[in-house]
């Protein structure tokens, strides 16, 4: 899959593209199965919510042969390489869950200033890729985005240790006030919402965050962050699990794997 002219022209322009469906059902509901089964694994990756409901389980592409056909598959490998015009390393894969009625906020942040400031990223020439395993509505928890907040470089941040279980650099109600009244068109936050398979490409530095969600639908939503193998972190202050230190490029499966993996397993099961 490769971006068009007008797709690049929004994303330089706004900071992010939408793909809707771009995977199919067959597809999706093997990544939701495997999905609710890691996020019930006792392991070191998967973080929860005060509550004990899961909030996210890290690096799932290197323990499940699902997450890992999905790290590398060309439909989200393939147009980073178009932009970054060279091969591509994971730096980070989550997956982020919404519980319902106890999904926790995410606050206002850029991930490329996580990157920088704990990782020792040179430059924003890395990404993150959502793709919708639930529907995401707009009353279950979506990402809320700040257009064009892209071309405000790294902006400063407090490194927010107490509201949630997982610490963030997180940005200050004049600056995200600020970002918005900026980001004119009237409204200035919009929030992708679209069914499951949906697929949402946003900036490193495009400032984001999404509120609780306190309805009876879950939201789960994998980000596959891609970095530009020239562009690797230098710094190892956080776990190998949560900032890679492989910076190998990334081989991309065939565009069919996921579907051939669901075909012979369910084969193998009858």
């Amino acid at each position: 899959m490769r971006l068009s002219t007008e797709q690049l022209k929004a994303f330089d322009e706004r900071g992010y593209v939408f793909f809707p469906n771009c995977f199919s059902e067959d597809e999706i509901a093997l990544l939701r199965t495997e999905a609710e089964n890691v996020l019930k694994l006792d392991r070191q990756e998967v973080w929860r919510e005060k509550t004990g409901a899961p909030r996210t389980a890290f690096a799932a592409h290197t323990f499940s042969e699902v997450f890992g056909l999905l790290a590398r598959h060309p439909r989200l490998v393939e147009p980073l390489r178009q932009l970054f015009g060279e091969d591509v390393y994971v730096h980070q894969f989550k997956l982020n869950a919404k519980a319902a009625f106890e999904g926790e906020v995410w606050q206002w942040h850029q991930d490329y200033g996580t990157w920088a400031r704990d990782d020792g990223m040179p430059e924003a020439r890395a990404m993150n890729i959502a793709v919708f395993l639930d529907e995401v509505m707009p009353i279950n928890g979506p990402l809320y985005l700040i257009p064009k907040s892209h071309r405000q470089g790294v902006l400063a941040a407090g490194h927010d240790r107490l509201t949630t279980s997982y610490p963030l650099w997180t940005l200050d109600k004049e600056t995200v006030t600020r970002l918005v009244n900026e980001a004119g068109d009237g409204v200035g936050i919009v929030a992708p919402t679209g069914k499951p398979g949906s697929v949402l490409m946003f900036h490193g530095n495009l400032v984001h965050a999404s509120p609780p969600n306190i309805t009876p639908y879950p939201r789960k939503i994998v980000y596959l962050t891609l970095c530009a193998v020239s562009n690797h972190i230098t710094k190892f202050t956080r776990a190998e699990w949560i900032a890679h230190r492989d910076f190998t490029p990334i081989k991309p499966v065939d565009d069919d794997a996921l579907f051939e993996y669901a075909r012979a397993h369910r084969v193998a099961a009858e």
